[in-house]
């Protein structure tokens, strides 16, 4: 059962310079931007940090779903939340019902 309130998980890996932030929940086109939040800070720990958005557990608008595409796709937040642009090694696990939305799952060069 998913709620409509967001709720995040960050597990970090210092030696192996990687994050994972697990959400349950619903992700909103409003939502989303408090995970952009959890994601600069998980970033800013250390420098070249992989960032494991895992949303399998989450219900996710489709509109929040193509911000997060494009911020996989750019590895960049938006410049409103990240305004340096930092590089962002970003991975998206998404929900079984996403795949019908196209894929979403990408890994930085």
């Amino acid at each position: 059962m998913t709620t409509d309130k967001l709720r995040v998980l960050v597990r970090v890996d210092l030696d192996c310079a990687k994050a994972q932030v697990a959400t349950q929940g619903r992700v909103t086109s409003k939502s989303v931007h408090g995970l952009y939040d959890v994601m600069k800070r998980a970033n800013s720990l250390t420098a070249g940090m992989t960032l494991e958005l895992d949303m399998t557990r989450a219900w996710i608008e489709p509109d929040a779903l193509e911000e997060l595409r494009t911020c996989s796709r750019s590895h960049h937040l938006p410049a409103h939340v990240d305004p340096l642009q930092s590089e962002y090694r970003l991975s998206i696990l998404a929900p079984d019902y996403a795949a019908s939305l196209g894929p979403i799952t990408t890994q930085a060069a």
